[in-house]
């Protein structure tokens, strides 16, 4: 049986700015997944920084309020929502609130550096 306590999971900072701890990811555990699991966290008045992955992911809401964009669209947030994410979509999401805003990303096939596609500001 695997137990991954999240405060035993290294934080570090993610590509797209988010402070990332992550939970479940098949090339760092003996797991056969085909995701990777891990949570993040935008501090108060701050936003993750424009990207893409070539693969699907899941954002679900824990805490805080913020305004998730995905392409074209923006929708607000808050605890208890689920937001989609189509491969290649560019996204990123706005903490609007005045507390963190946590969530949980699943990502699907398992998050890897050269899925991803940072943009200039």
């Amino acid at each position: 049986m695997l137990i991954r306590k999240l405060q035993d999971c290294p934080e570090f900072i993610a590509g797209d700015g988010t402070q990332l701890r992550e939970l479940l990811h098949p090339d760092k555990q003996p797991l056969q997944l085909r995701y990777s699991l891990a949570h993040a966290i935008v501090p108060v008045g701050q936003v993750s920084t424009p990207h893409a992955l070539t693969t699907s992911e899941v954002y679900y809401i824990l805490q805080g309020q913020g305004e998730m964009h995905i392409d074209d669209e923006s929708q607000i947030v808050e605890p208890g929502d689920a937001v989609y994410i189509p491969p290649n979509a560019r996204q990123f999401i706005r903490n609007t609130g005045q507390e963190p805003l946590v969530f949980i990303c699943l990502v699907d096939p398992a998050w890897r550096k050269e899925d991803e596609t940072i943009f200039d500001v």
